[in-house]
């Protein structure tokens, strides 16, 4: 099994953007709303700003409590759309269930828009990018080959579909409450994407020899940061693996700061 590591190549971006800022003499800024306490959202965050201003990009974290109500969170965003030293907003997602994500993501002008949510977005779908560069990184030849998608929402579940169709891999998604009944599926695929946030979501025997895996979950288990894979029992039958930590984690705030660079132009 050959490990896909996402740090290495988002080094690289990382490398090539601080070059461009210094040579373009730009001041992007970064404005993150995080909502509630989400483990996993804390530990995102916390990676995005590090990475940020070692780059030279500007960072602004705006806090919410768990009970925010939507419209205050609202008029925080518009307010960051008309500020001049924003050049991209972020909302940290998952966002707390009494809240409508949709809402909240379309308060957030498409030309700030960081993420790539929008379909008047400027730039790319962040996390779908970055998922798809590390399956390119194996170097195997994708055209025709078929990928499952395990997601939380069908929102991520859709747009990973639609980046993957558009490389002409086929693509299905399933959430991840019904994977019991779709282990056939997982089964079969050439690719699997697992972004859950579940301790050994993924086992050995649910995978197709040599299939390329992508890590996207994360979860945290005292001081450890684990994703959906239960990496032994998959190391002798998965032929490339993203690692976490090291996979897909650094290639998304890599993808997400190349979008903020792109933006501030």
């Amino acid at each position: 099994m050959q490990l896909l590591e996402g740090k290495k190549i988002a080094d690289e971006i990382l490398r090539d953007i601080k070059e461009k800022i210094k040579l373009q003499r730009l001041k992007p800024g970064l404005a993150v709303v995080l909502i509630g306490q989400n483990e996993a959202s804390e530990i995102y965050v916390a990676l995005k700003q590090k990475a940020a201003e070692a780059i030279g990009i500007n960072f602004f974290l705006y806090r919410f409590s768990e009970e925010a109500e939507g419209n205050k969170i609202i008029e925080k965003i518009q307010e960051l759309n008309r500020d001049k030293n924003i050049s991209g907003i972020i909302v940290q997602l998952p966002l707390p269930k009494k809240l409508s994500t949709q809402k909240i993501m379309d308060a957030i002008a498409p030309e700030k828009d960081a993420d790539g949510f929008s379909e008047q977005s400027k730039v790319s779908p962040v996390f779908p990018n970055a998922i798809l560069q590390l399956i390119k990184s194996s170097g195997q030849d994708l055209l025709g080959k078929n990928a499952v998608v395990i997601a939380n929402s069908k929102e991520f579940g859709e747009t990973m579909n639609k980046v993957l169709e558009n490389e002409k891999i086929k693509s299905r998604y399933i959430l991840a409450k019904n994977i019991k009944n779709s282990l056939a599926l997982i089964k079969n695929a050439d690719i699997v994407i697992t972004a859950v946030g579940k301790p050994k979501l993924i086992s050995g025997n649910m995978i197709k020899e040599g299939a390329i895996i992508i890590d996207g979950g994360i979860s945290k288990i005292g001081e450890k940061v684990m994703g959906d894979v239960d990496f032994e029992s998959v190391k002798n039958i998965a032929g490339y693996l993203s690692p976490v930590p090291g996979g897909v984690g650094p290639m998304t705030i890599a993808c997400l700061l190349e979008n903020v660079y792109k933006l501030s132009k």
